[in-house]
C-alpha cells in the first residue's frame, strides 16, 4: 500500500510562451503539444463508433480495438480491422475542422511549439485531414493505432514515445496533451503531461475527472492560456512515479 510519502501536490504549470516580459519564469517550459483527432482536431463524428459495433456484432460496453486484439486468429482480426477501416474511410469524407483550428495551429508554428499527433484512428484518415485543413502545418510524430509496438489510449505509450523522440528526459511531464475523450485524459495524465479536455455535447462529466488539468470550448481558446501562461484548474494529490522513461 503506497504511503503519505509516495504522494505529491500536482497543479499543471507552464512559463507563458510570452516571453517580453524581463522576468524569469518561475514555470517549467513547455516542450510541445500532442493532439487527438478525431473529435479534437476536427468535429465529433460519434455515429461512427455505432456503425463500428453494429458491424463487429458487439456491446457499446465493449472497446473496439480491444475486441479486434482479443480475436482468435490473425485472419479474424484482420477481416475485423477492415470493416473498421471502411467505416472510418467513409466517415473521412465528411471531416469537418474545429473552430479555432487553423488560428491555435498558426500561432503554435509562429511560437515554434512542436506539435504531434496521437490517435485511435488509422492513417489514412489522418493524412486526410492534414491535407485539406492543415496543408501548411507539420506534426512530428504521427501516432495512430498501426504504429508498430505502441498500445493505443488510453495506454500512455504514445505519449512516451512522442516525448523520447524529442529528446525529452523526464517522460512527458513539459507536454500538453489535447483531446475530447477519457482515453485521451487518461493516457496524457499517466505519461506525465498536462492535459486540456476540449467540451463537446457528449463529454461535459469529464471536467471534473482527476485525469482533466483544464478544459476548454474551443481550440483557439489555448492562444491566450499559452500566451499568459497555462495554470491547470485543479490541485490534487497523485502517485509519484518510480520511473523515468
Amino acid at each position: 500500500m503506497a504511503s503519505l510519502d509516495d504522494y505529491t501536490l500536482r497543479q499543471r504549470r507552464f512559463a507563458p510562451l510570452n516571453t517580453s516580459n524581463n522576468n524569469p519564469p518561475t514555470a517549467p517550459q513547455l516542450k510541445g503539444i500532442v493532439f487527438d483527432v478525431d473529435g479534437t482536431l476536427c468535429l465529433p463524428q460519434n455515429y461512427m463508433f455505432g456503425e463500428m459495433r453494429a458491424a463487429l456484432g458487439i456491446s457499446k460496453s465493449v472497446d473496439i480495438l480491444h475486441h479486434i486484439r482479443s480475436l482468435a486468429t490473425a485472419q479474424e482480426q484482420l477481416e475485423a480491422s477492415n470493416k473498421i477501416k471502411a467505416i472510418e474511410r467513409e466517415a473521412m469524407q465528411h471531416q469537418e475542422p474545429q473552430p479555432g483550428l487553423v488560428e491555435l495551429m498558426d500561432y503554435l508554428q509562429g511560437r515554434g511549439v512542436r506539435r504531434a499527433l496521437c490517435t485511435r484512428n488509422f492513417e489514412k484518415p489522418v493524412t486526410n485531414l492534414l491535407q485539406n485543413h492543415l496543408y501548411a502545418h507539420v506534426f512530428v510524430p504521427i501516432i495512430t493505432r498501426e504504429t508498430p509496438g505502441l498500445l493505443p489510449k488510453p495506454d500512455p505509450a504514445g505519449i512516451l514515445h512522442i516525448a523520447k523522440e524529442w529528446s525529452l528526459a523526464n517522460r512527458a511531464e513539459n507536454l500538453i496533451m489535447v483531446g475530447d475523450s477519457i482515453d485521451d485524459m487518461t493516457a496524457g495524465h499517466t505519461a506525465g503531461a498536462a492535459t486540456v479536455l476540449l467540451l463537446n455535447d457528449h463529454n461535459g462529466h469529464l471536467k471534473e475527472h482527476m485525469h482533466t488539468d483544464l478544459c476548454i470550448e474551443r481550440l483557439d481558446e489555448l492562444i491566450n492560456i499559452l500566451e499568459n501562461g497555462f495554470v491547470g484548474e485543479k490541485t490534487r494529490a497523485e502517485l509519484v512515479p518510480t520511473d523515468k522513461v
